[in-house]
C-alpha cells in the first residue's frame, strides 16, 4: 500500500511540473543552442542552379598594395561551394573576369549588371572594398590589420537587390589586433573572415558558428587608425 503511494506521488509530482514549465515534452523538443540557426536573409541555398558573379570593387589607391580583388573573390567563390553547395562550374574564377576586364577599355564604365550580363552570369556579388589596412608592428614581428567592404547580391536579368535589404548586413568589418604569422597569413586571414562574414547571411547559419573573432561590425574604427 505504502509502495503504491510513493508512486501515485511520484506521478503526480512528475505532471505538476510538467504543466508549471511546459510539460517535460515541450523541453525535450526544444533546440538546444548547439542546433539553432540564424536564419537567411536570402537564402541562396534555393538557388544553386544559379551562375553567381563574385565582382571585387578595388579602389585605386590599393593598386600598388596586396591585391585584394584577386585573393576576395577566390575566398568568395571557396565558401560559395562549401557554405551555400553552389557547383564550382557555376562560379568565375578570377582570371575569367580578369581576361575579361582587359578586354573592355571602358571595364570601368560597365555597371555589375552589364558585366554579369556579358558573362552569362544569372547573380553578381559586388564586394566594394572601403577600408583596408595591414600593418607590422615595430620590433614585435606582429601584425595589425583591417578590412571592410560593402557587399550586395544583384540578380542580373533584373537588376534587383536580392541581398541585403538594409545595408547594415551587407556592412561587412573584420579585424585583428595581432598577427605573429607574417603579412601574407595575416592577408589572408582578413579575406578569409570577410568572405565568412558575407556568406553566412546567404544560408540558415547555425547560431554557434554565426559570431567569428574577426567580426569587427560594432567596433569604432576610428580607433584603429
Amino acid at each position: 500500500m505504502k509502495k503504491i503511494s510513493v508512486i501515485t506521488i511520484v506521478v503526480v509530482l512528475f505532471l505538476y511540473a510538467g504543466c508549471q514549465y511546459g510539460g517535460f515534452v515541450g523541453i525535450m523538443g526544444t533546440p538546444g543552442y548547439h542546433e539553432q540557426e540564424v536564419p537567411a536573409e536570402y537564402d541562396l541555398t534555393k538557388h544553386t542552379d544559379q551562375k553567381v558573379l563574385v565582382l571585387v570593387d578595388q579602389p585605386a589607391w590599393l593598386a600598388a598594395q596586396a591585391n585584394l580583388r584577386y585573393h576576395l573573390t577566390r575566398a568568395m567563390n571557396k565558401d560559395l561551394v562549401a557554405k551555400i553547395g553552389i557547383k564550382a562550374d557555376h562560379l568565375f574564377s578570377y582570371g575569367e573576369l580578369s581576361t575579361f576586364r582587359s578586354g573592355q577599355p571602358d571595364f570601368s564604365l560597365l555597371s555589375p549588371v552589364e558585366v554579369g550580363k556579358a558573362l552569362n552570369a544569372d547573380m553578381v556579388l559586388l564586394v566594394s572594398i572601403e577600408n583596408y589596412q595591414l600593418q607590422q608592428m615595430a620590433d614585435t614581428g606582429y601584425c595589425i590589420g583591417l578590412l571592410s567592404v560593402q557587399s550586395v547580391l544583384i540578380e542580373t536579368a533584373t537588376g534587383e537587390k536580392l541581398w541585403p535589404k538594409s545595408a547594415e548586413s551587407g556592412n561587412i568589418k573584420v579585424g585583428f589586433d595581432a598577427e605573429h604569422r607574417g603579412q601574407e597569413v595575416a592577408m589572408a586571414r582578413l579575406v578569409v573572415a570577410c568572405a565568412y562574414c558575407t556568406t553566412r547571411y546567404l544560408y540558415d547559419c547555425p547560431k554557434k558558428k554565426f559570431k567569428i573573432i574577426e567580426d569587427k561590425k560594432r567596433i569604432d574604427w576610428e580607433s584603429w587608425e
